[in-house]
C-alpha cells in the first residue's frame, strides 16, 4: 500500500446501537502506525452511593459532529503524525457495563496516539452538545460535565 492509499481519515459517527471496540479500532489501523490508543467510557452502575440502572444521552447531532471534526483538526494540528482518529457515541439508552463513547487514534509512536485519545475525550466533554441523564431506581439527574464551557459560565 502506497502512502497515498492511507491517507489520514477522520471517523465519526453518532448512534442508537451498541458501540463494537473492534469496529472503532479497526478503522485506525495503519501499516504506518505502530500504535493504536483507545479510550472507551462505560456506564457504571453507582454515582455518589445511588445505584445507576442505566444511562441516556440526547445530542444535537449536526452540531455535536460539527465540534468533533473541529477536536480532530485540533489533533492534527498538535500531533502532526496522527494517522486516523475515530471518535464513536452512543446515543439513546445505554446499560450499565456498555460503551458510551469509544475513541480511537493511530499514530507511528505511542505517544502522541495516548496524549491525542486523552485530549479529545477531554476536549469532547468540554465542547460538544451531547448530554447525559442518570436514571437511578427511582429517580434520574441530568448530568452536566465539569468540563463543559457553557454550563461554568453562568456560574
Amino acid at each position: 500500500m502506497g502512502e497515498s492509499e492511507d491517507v489520514p481519515k477522520d471517523f465519526i459517527k453518532l448512534k442508537s446501537e451498541k458501540l463494537s471496540v473492534d469496529e472503532v479500532s479497526e478503522l485506525v489501523i495503519s501499516p504506518y502506525c505502530g500504535a493504536v490508543s483507545l479510550f472507551i467510557g462505560t456506564t457504571r452502575n453507582n454515582f455518589e452511593g445511588k445505584k445507576v440502572v442505566r444511562l441516556e444521552y440526547e445530542a444535537y447531532t449536526s452540531m455535536a459532529e460539527t465540534e468533533i471534526k473541529k477536536i480532530c483538526r485540533d489533533i492534527r494540528q498538535k500531533w502532526l503524525s496522527v494517522k486516523h482518529i475515530a471518535v464513536h457515541h452512543r446515543l439513546g439508552v445505554v446499560p450499565v457495563t456498555e460503551a458510551s463513547v469509544i475513541i480511537a487514534v493511530s499514530s507511528p509512536h505511542r505517544t502522541e496516539s495516548l496524549e491525542a485519545v486523552t485530549y479529545c475525550i477531554n476536549t469532547l466533554k468540554a465542547s460538544v452538545p451531547i448530554w447525559k441523564k442518570e436514571i437511578y431506581e427511582d429517580e434520574y439527574s441530568w448530568k452536566e460535565n465539569k468540563e463543559c464551557f457553557w454550563a461554568n459560565s453562568e456560574k
